[in-house]
């Protein structure tokens, strides 16, 4: 039995979904990325809720991501959303009947190897600069893909780079760019089905980047992709993740508390050990600036640093009643408090993102 659960809320995930496919247009297909084992949730999970609400497509990064979901009977289409890598992956996309996303000759030509038949997606570089092809360069790879003969030209896609930030006009830069290969696919005899560009910040303050599919991802986790998009849906979080308190003991003023001693008690306290800690995925510096935990329905702070298996929180000089087996939230509601993967990213320096996906296996996931 683990020492911490991570309930996943299904019918939160089938909320946000909703809540997306309000800002696009009737008749855009809405593809639930559910990479990262779904964003920390479990993909199965959230892909089954997802699909159950209304999407009708699913995306992965890795092939592996895509075969787990075929093996627990899911048959909707799965997009993998960077280049197979290498001849196992290639085998994979065949076996498990994925679409291929591509940007190279090489991966056209190592799944027109195949022989088997392959949708396809031609991923175009408009300024993410981190994979896909130049946009002039779409209708010699077009053309590659239609002389395998075996291959269908199924998509063209692209990703937007700073659609977080609602005032950056580089967005509409990358739309248009985007806007002029699919032009320049069609000038050439070229016409793909279904285009792609919207991620979650796309979808929510983009309508000109929603075309025939968009691929939201945090926001069908309750998270909003910045603050600065915060409000603009109605998000519900869908994980809490809690624990139990493991052991209750008081300390002296004047004592120090785990590793380094970073902090130093300046009056008799009472302290709670609760069995999670940064090899769960607790950030270890959550317990150096400003964290808290959840007991009774108070938020606690975290003394000292996070350890890898445990972490101390604070329960004041009198211990308010706090005993052991009490639950701990270490993320998500209790009571009328509420701690938000984007207040543990925020203090320790990163994204919201990185704190759920960063939610070890060692936490189950409980669906709900």
């Amino acid at each position: 039995m683990s020492r911490s659960v991570a309930e996943v809320d299904r019918a939160a995930i089938a909320h946000n979904v909703a809540a997306l496919r309000s800002f696009v247009p009737d008749g855009t297909r809405l593809c639930a990325v559910v990479k990262a084992d779904g964003y920390g949730h479990g993909a199965v999970t959230a892909a089954a809720a997802a699909l159950g609400a209304g999407a009708s497509w699913l995306a992965v990064a890795h092939a592996a991501e895509g075969a787990a979901l075929r093996r627990a009977g899911i048959d909707a289409p799965i997009l993998l959303l960077s280049e197979p890598v290498d001849a196992d992956e290639v085998a994979s996309v065949v076996a498990n009947e994925l679409r291929a996303t591509v940007y190279s000759a090489e991966a056209v030509d190592a799944l027109a190897a195949t022989g088997a038949r392959i949708s396809v997606h031609l991923k175009l570089d408009t300024g993410m600069r981190r994979v896909g092809a130049a946009p002039d360069d779409a209708p010699a790879l077009a053309r590659r893909i239609g002389f395998a003969r075996t291959l269908e030209l199924e998509g063209v896609c692209t990703h937007c780079a700073v659609a977080d930030e609602p005032d950056n006009a580089f967005t509409g830069e990358q739309l248009a760019r985007f806007a002029d290969a699919v032009e320049l696919l069609r000038r050439h005899g070229f016409e793909a089905p279904i285009r792609h560009a919207a991620n979650s910040a796309t979808v929510l303050c983009r309508p000109d980047g929603c075309h025939e599919l968009v691929r939201p991802g945090i926001a069908l986790y309750g998270v909003a992709p910045a603050p600065a998009l915060g409000g603009r849906a109605e998000l519900r979080p869908a994980l809490r993740w809690r624990s139990r308190v493991a052991l209750v003991k008081r300390v002296r003023a004047g004592e120090g508390i785990s590793y380094g001693h970073h902090h130093r008690f300046t009056a008799d306290s009472v302290v709670a050990t609760v069995p999670v800690g940064y090899a769960d995925g607790l950030p270890r510096r959550w317990g150096l600036t400003g964290g808290v935990v959840l007991i009774g329905g108070r938020r606690r702070p975290i003394v000292g640093a996070v350890t890898m298996d445990q972490v101390m929180v604070d329960c004041g000089p009198d211990g308010d009643g706090v005993c052991r087996g009490d639950e701990a939230v270490l993320l998500g509601a209790q009571g009328d408090e509420r701690i938000s993967a984007d207040e543990i990213g925020a203090a320790v320096g990163t994204i919201g993102y990185e704190i759920l996906t960063g939610i070890g296996p060692r936490v189950e996931r409980h669906p709900r």
